[in-house]
């Protein structure tokens, strides 16, 4: 795989409470990079929390927090790299993320529904269906789309997208 990638940075993306942090993680560890997750990143540059971010500044200025995080981190190399999930929605975002792998991990809007009821530290979680709508046809402009069943396990999905990267890699 490391021939393959040559140290290609695989980008994550996908809504909210589709497991891209906690694949991701694997997912470095499997590909012996390193791992970095956007909205934690966000937090520790910002010094407050997602929610607090949105709440104090809008929703605008953490999306331009998100850009400024995307684009620092795409300069490395060898790294796995959980996005938030509405990464996508800006085009300036598309050219840092073309820059390596994009993988969508894609769930069952019900599944994430059912993932996000007690999690109280989203703020657009209220919005799904509509986010879903209007993220969906972006997502769909991944290198690779993998789908992602409630009975998978975190080790499942990683071999799944180990086994899936040959068919997107020109060797």
């Amino acid at each position: 795989m490391e021939d393959l990638l040559k140290g290609l940075n695989v980008y994550l993306i996908g809504m909210m409470g589709t497991g891209k942090t906690t694949v991701g993680k694997l997912l470095a560890k499997e590909l012996g990079y390193r791992f970095f997750d956007t909205d934690e990143l966000i937090e520790a540059v910002a010094g407050k929390t997602i929610p607090e971010i949105f709440a104090e500044e809008g929703e605008e200025n953490f999306r331009d927090l998100e850009s400024k995080v995307l684009n620092e981190v795409s300069a490395y190399i060898k790294s796995a790299i959980a996005t938030g999930g509405g990464i996508i929605q800006r085009q300036i975002n598309w050219s840092y993320l073309r820059q390596g792998l994009i993988i969508w991990l894609d769930t069952d809007l019900k599944i994430i529904q059912e993932r996000l009821e007690t999690d109280g530290s989203r703020p657009l979680a209220s919005k799904l269906e509509s986010l879903w709508s209007v993220r969906r046809p972006l997502y769909t402009q991944a290198d690779l789309h993998v789908k992602v069943e409630n009975q998978q396990t975190p080790e499942e999905v990683v071999n799944q997208i180990i086994e899936l990267i040959p068919s997107v890699i020109n060797s």
